[in-house]
């Protein structure tokens, strides 16, 4: 209801449905447990949630059914309803998995600076140039997904896989790959 107030105070602001600003304070609800044990183990992060978050979510799917039923086919509010409930499973997954974040804000840091250098890309000059650049930004995206140098992991690869048997380029993948000793040593 503080929501919709404000809303409603601000000239030429759209009016905010009672319902909406409920579910916003809900869904917020659920962000301030994220918030309180962000940094936390991925363990003591699994049971904080089961005890403080999974109450909120199901409280939250079964208030959204409730006031679902009781809107227009058609309304703005019902359609975004509907949207979160089609989804629910993939809403609610962060409740079995203490890895998953509830946001996916960091895959879109992580797409970021490719939105931002869409035009230094006209240099792949065709489709298979693009997508050749678009899997050379995969492999190295995932490099760095996997606490690896994106450099050192390529320059060993491009030099050890013309000898490498081809039954083993898994071994050369980010997920895979292990810095040779000598290298360590150095």
């Amino acid at each position: 209801a503080d929501v919709a107030a404000q809303l409603k105070r601000r000239k030429g602001a759209p009016v905010i449905s009672p319902i909406a600003a409920e579910a916003v304070r809900r869904i917020d609800a659920i962000f301030d447990v994220e918030r309180a044990i962000n940094g936390k183990g991925i363990t003591e992060r699994l049971a904080l949630r089961h005890e403080m978050a999974a109450p909120l979510v199901t409280d939250l799917g079964q208030w959204l059914r409730s006031h679902r039923a009781a809107l227009a086919r058609h309304s703005p509010v019902a359609g975004a309803i509907d949207y979160m409930l089609k989804d629910w499973a993939a809403f609610s997954r962060f409740l079995d998995d203490g890895r998953i974040c509830l946001t996916n804000n960091a895959a879109e840091r992580a797409l970021r600076g490719i939105a931002l250098g869409r035009k230094a890309w006209l240099f792949a000059g065709s489709d298979r140039g693009g997508e050749r650049a678009a899997f050379m930004y995969t492999l190295i995206g995932t490099a760095k997904l996997n606490d690896i140098d994106p450099q050192a992991w390529l320059a060993d690869v491009l030099a050890r896989i013309a000898d490498h048997s081809a039954a083993r380029l898994d071994e050369l993948l980010p997920w895979n790959w292990r810095q040779p000793q000598l290298a360590l040593a150095a």
